[in-house]
């Protein structure tokens, strides 16, 4: 399903997971580190895949249309559970 959100606010959603969660996402979807890094905003392309996201400038940093909201889904799930 795709979504549209603003870079920083993906950028914020980053910053909010808990220590080690990259890896923990990583190792769920079967992808590299620095894959899940590229899902928010990264551009490490020799370690990691593209990964399904459109960027356009723009105000906060820009317009993010993402393909696939899996990670991004995980993630806020992740965000949750460490501040229950």
């Amino acid at each position: 399903m795709e979504q549209k959100i603003t870079f920083n606010e993906l950028r914020k959603i980053k910053d909010s997971l808990p220590d080690g969660a990259i890896r923990k996402m990583a190792q769920e979807f079967e992808v590299s580190v620095e894959t899940v890094r590229n899902y928010f905003g990264g551009a490490n392309y020799t370690d990691g895949k593209a990964v399904g996201i459109h960027m356009e400038p723009g105000p906060q940093g820009g317009i993010v249309l993402i393909d696939d909201t899996a990670i991004l889904d995980r993630a806020k799930e992740l965000i949750i559970a460490e501040t229950v």
